[in-house]
């Protein structure tokens, strides 16, 4: 069968997307400033690797999420659309350059986010503890939230970063065990499970979060199982969004979640004692990200004066 053979039957066999998942084109005075920003300071943002369909909802209120460690990830996850391959050198302006843009924009709460850097001893940790605390400097009512890679056989670099203080840190999981082979080949389920329950040991204060994507051929007892080893492990947060396949070549989607079972994900989540849940098709790791690290704080309160 040939190449354009193999494009067609995958386009074919694709599921017609429904409404609850079509978003707008992205278009508005502050989306555009929001990139000439990233441009001009030559900073990288997930929003547009990754192909987020928020985009254009969240830059127009300036919301971006700041990819560091270059534009080429060292992994090849099958649902992922950053690009593989040989890795950017690191910009030692980037720290300074992020905290720039962020004060610019005048986040209230920052993700920032990187590549899987495995070519690196510290898997990057260092320049993750760098950032944070040039944004400190320059904005210091700013909170900062860290998406991070698993720094597999990086001994020490978790360490690094929670010294670095983020008011979050988030770890996804991304999918079940049982499609890990599959999808995120380069990892290992227990050892991003491990490095959430590490972070809470190393500082019980954090605000730990992970996530996971559906409609990938996952079950629901599978999913409810996470939920479990996620209150094992201490996490805080735990988001669920759909997973939508960004080119031809990435992992085919299985299926399109109803929202209903979105509803039923997020109930069972916090009858087992999440602190926060973002469960629905559009929900993605820095997705409303402030609002929820608001509402995370304030859930902690009332836990802590029951």
């Amino acid at each position: 069968m040939s190449n354009a053979q193999n494009l067609s039957e995958s386009i074919s066999q694709k599921p017609a997307k429904p409404d609850w998942i079509r978003v707008r084109a992205p278009q508005s005075k502050e989306y555009q400033e929001t990139y000439d920003l990233a441009r001009t300071l030559k900073l990288n943002t997930v929003c547009e690797e990754a192909a987020c369909p928020n985009i254009g909802e969240c830059w127009k209120k300036k919301h971006a999420t700041f990819m560091i460690l270059g534009s080429v990830c060292t992994r090849a996850c099958a649902f992922c659309n950053i690009k593989t391959g040989m890795p950017d050198k690191l910009d030692p302006h980037e720290p300074q350059n992020l905290a720039e843009a962020i004060a610019k924009l005048g986040l209230e709460h920052a993700v920032i986010t990187s590549v899987d850097r495995d070519d690196l001893d510290d898997g990057g940790a260092n320049h993750f503890a760098a950032c944070i605390k040039a944004i400190r400097e320059t904005s210091p009512k700013t909170t900062i939230e860290v998406l991070t890679p698993d720094f597999m056989r990086k001994d020490g670099a978790l360490e690094i970063v929670v010294a670095a203080k983020p008011d979050v840190f988030n770890h996804n999981i991304e999918t079940v065990p049982s499609l890990y082979p599959r999808i995120r080949p380069g990892a290992r389920y227990f050892h991003s499970l491990n490095l959430l329950r590490k972070v809470k040991e190393l500082d019980g204060n954090m605000f730990t979060k992970s996530g996971i994507m559906v409609g990938l051929g996952e079950t629901k007892q599978e999913v409810v199982q996470i939920m479990d080893d996620f209150r094992s492990a201490n996490v805080d947060f735990m988001t669920i969004g759909q997973y939508l396949q960004p080119t031809p070549r990435h992992a085919k989607i299985d299926r399109y979640v109803h929202p209903d079972e979105f509803h039923y994900y997020e109930r069972m989540a916090r009858a087992k004692g999440f602190l926060m849940v973002s469960s629905s098709p559009l929900t993605r790791s820095s997705y409303h990200a402030g609002d929820d690290f608001a509402k995370l704080r304030e859930a902690r309160k009332e836990a802590v004066n029951r």
